[in-house]
């Protein structure tokens, strides 16, 4: 099993890094392969809203975000982290969710268990948690927590270091992930089938006459 941990700093070895490295250490202690993509310091184009994916998994603006979606599919959970800006995750990690998610193939995300973690100097962290858990909700996945908000405190990574309560907080988010995945595996070999998906209903709102 392989979870897909996503680094959404344009800083590929500040503060959110090493959030997520102590989440993948506890991932792999537990027997869970992991591997972080990067999306990297240039800028990502927000959705525009062309249809042209229609859940094909390929967004016509291609990039980084199709390399990543490429990946996606074989992995088994994912973990989304940010640091907070403007109490908001990133504007480049937000325009690659966004691209993600609206040109996802029905089976990348559904049911796979995720979460998001984020790393802030002072405040802003619970709006911009909020903002990256809706992603989950709206693909069916399971959202998994900590035993506090999945966060870290500090300007550099060697203050993350300092942020004893945040790097637990960040060990028991990767315990509980690998637990969860590990529960869902047995379940699947006893016999357990997840639920056959509905076509969607969709309705705008608008009243009519």
């Amino acid at each position: 099993m392989k979870v897909l941990l996503v680094n959404g700093s344009p800083n590929e070895k500040g503060c959110t890094n090493r959030a997520l490295g102590e989440t993948a250490k506890a991932l792999n202690e537990a027997g869970i392969e992991t591997d972080v993509f990067w999306i990297g310091s240039k800028p990502i184009a927000g959705c525009i809203a062309c249809n042209k994916c229609a859940g094909s998994g390929s967004c016509a603006l291609g990039g980084i975000v199709n390399d990543f979606s490429k990946s996606a599919e074989s992995a088994d959970g994912f973990i989304f982290g940010s640091p907070v800006y403007y109490a908001a995750a990133t504007g480049s990690l937000t325009s690659f969710l966004d691209r993600v998610f609206f040109a996802r193939k029905p089976d990348t995300f559904r049911l796979k268990p995720g979460a998001s973690i984020v790393s802030a100097r002072r405040a802003g962290t619970t709006a911009a948690l909020d903002q990256l858990n809706k992603y989950f909700t709206v693909a069916e996945m399971p959202v998994i927590s900590s035993r506090y908000w999945n966060m870290v405190h500090g300007k550099s990574p060697e203050e993350v270091e300092k942020d004893v309560e945040g790097l637990y907080t960040m060990r028991v988010l990767g315990q509980n992930m690998a637990w969860f995945l590990k529960c869902k595996e047995a379940g699947e070999k006893a016999g357990i089938k997840p639920p056959e998906p509905e076509d969607p209903e969709i309705t705008n709102h608008i009243r009519y006459g």
